[in-house]
């Protein structure tokens, strides 16, 4: 049975290496490769559920086209569909124009060969994109506006502190193999803190757990902060030689006692003393913040001050020390680690207009104008079950004239196509991937070829070139042929640059990226503007409008501001990740389904028993934007006042988040507030 080395391309931390055994054209067994040391102990549940989903009898083979005046399609050629998207193209640009047409991707699948899109769309004479991001934009700013760039110590590392912080992280859902090297440091006397609204399984080992009112971690942090500085537990030469703004920034939190940040979260002042203490006392210490937290209006804020509590003392260019939050050393492909995209709207090349704001989507969409949207492109996303206010979405989506979708399964956004392609899965099409938490580049070897008429997305892309009737100028070395020889030619190409790297040596397996700090600033080169670490940062105001200095405010959507949503709608929404899927992936399996069967919302006891919900009953969680129903479970780890519901379940599994949540953005970053989200639940 043949045994091929590839790499799992989902939107995930880890990017696992893995081995596979392919016999008679099927997917056989999926095992640890251990050349990753990130990685070694294998794939998680959802990796191993690729045996499933490769050969899924629901998975979409053909094309397919909406009956007319129906929600059911029929099977049609390659031809047909070819031909009718070929039809549409031609109208819409020569009729209004190629900014007509609006081209969404997201990051359901990474991977150069998964990047020609724009280069098609380009060639195509333009389109219209989005900016921002749905994930971690926030968070990247903060990190570059204080450090320089996004980077991290390697994965490994973490087990050299002596002090780790998971804030707003749960790494035992989202970042399993992280876990590995957390529990080793645990082993060996580290002590662990988890900062969260929920008691997740991350908090299980910690010696103290903060669960603060969401949206409010950048009070403690700045409470934290004036600790410090007032005890004296700060790192006073480190200042001196690589930290700017200080002066400021104790001046900023001079007024930030730990009862007012007590006040303001809902946290025991004497937690945040403990939580100042072990900061001050003990070294290494590592934070680590996830990316849920940093999706509310003031996240940037709250992340610049949570980085500076390392800053201030010396925990930053040391093992074991340090902040985790992305780790773009990685993508050596790119000139800007940090992409333009999260910049606010431009036309760069003359012809892409980058004008709808994915957190807005909905919104934007509908605005558009000179030219209007006629037509969407939709690959590697789910919009309308993944971006924030879906009722908004569906009707922008449903106001179009075409809309084509690329996907393997009947999900939300595919019901609303007039033409949906079959996509191919990882294991059909050859590409080289790097990740966002460890330092290989992986090859993703094809292992099999894609079944019934699946065709890969770039080789859609080349035969839809040929019929616009673009040049070989159009495409040359942007499109690759269809063709395995092909593919390899063009990464090969991709990979010309960088000697260390070639198809041949990552068949073998991962490679560590050229370049990579093993412990991030080591050198201690901050990449801003004054060569240092910037607490005050001109530029965070300059770009953003945001104080220089970090500062808190409460998020636009809070219980203690005074309004009416705070008053019709008293509950926190939160919406977090889950072992079982990434984002709207994987839940249409018939192995994860065993495991995690339908939707629920979590709430508290108190909080149940003042709304006469009883443990198994059937709820509404609503506002002015939708509402979903669903069963409810009990559960004492849920913050008071806050309801908990995992995102990613299909309107046609029972229901999305975000039919609750408002396309809005943070405050820097262009990412998507939508954790700002006030609601009210009652029995149905």
């Amino acid at each position: 049975m043949p045994v091929y080395t590839t790499a799992c391309p989902r939107n995930c931390y880890s990017t696992c290496t893995m081995k596979v055994h392919v016999q008679d054209g099927r997917l056989r067994r999926i095992e640890p490769h251990q050349g990753n040391k990130a990685t070694f102990e294998g794939p998680c549940l959802k990796g191993l559920s690729y045996v499933e989903r490769v050969h899924s009898p629901d998975r979409i083979l053909h094309p397919l086209r909406r009956k007319s005046g129906s929600a059911d399609f029929e099977q049609i050629s390659w031809d047909e569909a070819l031909s009718a998207i070929t039809d549409k193209l031609l109208y819409y640009r020569e009729t209004f124009g190629p900014q007509s047409v609006f081209y969404y991707s997201a990051s359901g699948t990474k991977g150069l060969i998964n990047a020609v899109g724009m280069d098609f769309w380009r060639a195509y004479g333009g389109c219209t994109t989005t900016y921002g991001d749905l994930c971690w934009p926030a968070g990247l700013e903060a990190t570059r506006l204080t450090l320089g760039e996004n980077k991290h110590n390697a994965p490994w590392d973490i087990e050299n502190a002596r002090l780790i912080i998971l804030w707003g992280k749960n790494s035992s859902e989202t970042n399993i193999h992280q876990t590995v090297y957390i529990n080793r440091a645990l082993d060996a006397g580290a002590k662990l803190v988890v900062i969260d609204p929920r008691r997740t399984e991350s908090s299980e080992r910690a010696e103290l757990l903060i669960q603060p009112r969401p949206g409010t971690d950048g009070a403690i942090a700045l409470a934290v902060a004036r600790l410090l500085i007032e005890k004296g537990n700060i790192d006073a030469d480190f200042i001196a030689d690589h930290v700017a703004g200080y002066d400021e920034f104790a001046a900023r939190v001079e007024h930030f006692t730990a009862e007012r940040a007590a006040e303001i979260t809902d946290v025991p002042v004497s937690y945040i003393h403990r939580l100042a203490e072990y900061i001050g006392t003990v070294k290494p210490v590592t934070i680590n913040a996830g990316f849920g937290m940093q999706r509310y209006t003031n996240s940037g804020q709250t992340m610049r001050a949570m980085i500076a509590l390392l800053a201030i003392t010396g925990n930053i260019g040391e093992p074991g020390a340090g902040w985790i939050f992305a780790n773009l050393q990685g993508d050596v492909f790119d000139a800007v680690k940090d992409p333009i995209a999260f910049y606010p709207p431009q036309t760069p090349d003359g012809v892409v207009r980058v004008s709808v704001s994915t957190c807005k989507l909905g919104q934007h969409m509908l605005a558009t104008d000179n030219p209007p949207l006629k037509m969407i492109w939709v690959e590697r996303g789910n919009p309308v079950t993944q971006n924030p206010d879906t009722n908004t979405v569906l009707r922008a989506i449903r106001s179009l004239q075409f809309r084509v979708v690329v996907e393997q399964f009947m999900t939300d956004t595919a019901r609303e196509a007039d033409i949906i392609l079959p996509a191919k899965t990882m294991f059909e099409q050859t590409d080289v991937i790097w990740a966002y938490w460890h330092p290989y580049i992986q090859l993703k070897q094809k292992v099999m070829d894609p079944p019934g008429e699946v065709r890969p997305e770039s080789e859609v892309y080349w035969h839809l070139a040929r019929r616009l009737g673009f040049s070989d100028t159009d495409t040359a070395g942007k499109i690759p042929a269809p063709g395995d020889r092909e593919i390899d030619a063009y990464l090969e190409n991709k990979l010309a640059g960088l000697p260390q790297l070639t198809l041949d040596r990552l068949r073998e397996g991962p490679l560590i990226a050229p370049g990579h700090q093993e412990v991030a600033f080591a050198d201690f080169v901050f990449a801003t503007p004054s060569g240092k670490i910037e607490l005050l940062s001109h530029e965070a105001n300059r770009r953003w409008g945001v104080d220089p200095v970090s500062d808190f405010t409460e998020p636009v959507e809070s219980v203690r501001r005074r309004s009416d949503e705070s008053d019709k709608y008293p509950f926190y929404m939160m919406t977090p990740n889950t072992k079982n899927r990434i984002h709207s992936q994987f839940n249409n399996l018939h192995m994860i389904r065993q495991l995690d069967p339908k939707p629920l919302v979590l709430i508290h006891p108190d909080d149940a028993a003042r709304k006469g919900i009883a443990n198994g009953a059937r709820v509404r969680i609503f506002n002015d934007r939708g509402q979903v129903e669903v069963d409810a479970r009990l559960d004492l780890g849920v913050k008071v006042g806050c309801v908990s519901m995992t995102n990613g379940w299909w309107i046609s599994q029972g229901g999305t988040v975000n039919f609750c949540s408002c396309g809005r953005e943070t405050d820097i970053g262009h990412g998507a507030a939508f954790h700002d989200n006030l609601v009210d639940i009652a029995p149905v």
